[in-house]
């Protein structure tokens, strides 16, 4: 079973940077990591994924040039930093867990989640103001 907790959301002026962490625990060796996000009356959307290894990483075209994810394996975190931020990236944070064979690519990981097996964390809020 994989548990995932998310910390670092809060409230910045647009402009400014806050940089995310997910602890990660349970067998994620085989697994894609990622960021999700979903703001009010809108749906969950796809933000920055990151491979097993963490050698390969795609972020959303909105957000390419302004956030960046990693993780670090041996410690058992997934990070997303996110600078020049924007009204528009107000929203609750997700980080999330699946098997890599479940995909195609890394691509796949990030526009098309498969709800029925992806692990979710609790969420942590995003607020930027204008």
């Amino acid at each position: 079973q994989v548990q995932l907790v998310e910390s670092g959301g809060g409230s910045v002026q647009a402009g400014g940077s806050l940089r995310l962490s997910c602890a990660v625990s349970g067998d994620t060796f085989s697994h894609y990591l990622g960021w999700f996000r979903q703001a009010p009356d809108k749906e969950r959307e796809g933000v920055c994924v990151i491979s097993p290894g963490g050698g390969a990483t795609y972020c959303a075209a909105s957000v390419r040039d302004r956030f960046t994810i990693s993780r670090d394996n041996a410690k058992n975190m997934l990070f997303l930093q996110m600078n020049n931020l924007k009204p528009d990236d107000t929203a609750m944070y997700y980080c999330a867990a699946d098997r890599e064979r479940a995909y195609a690519n890394i691509v796949e990981w990030l526009r098309n989640p498969k709800y029925q097996s992806v692990f979710w964390g609790q969420g942590t809020q995003v607020t930027v103001s204008s």
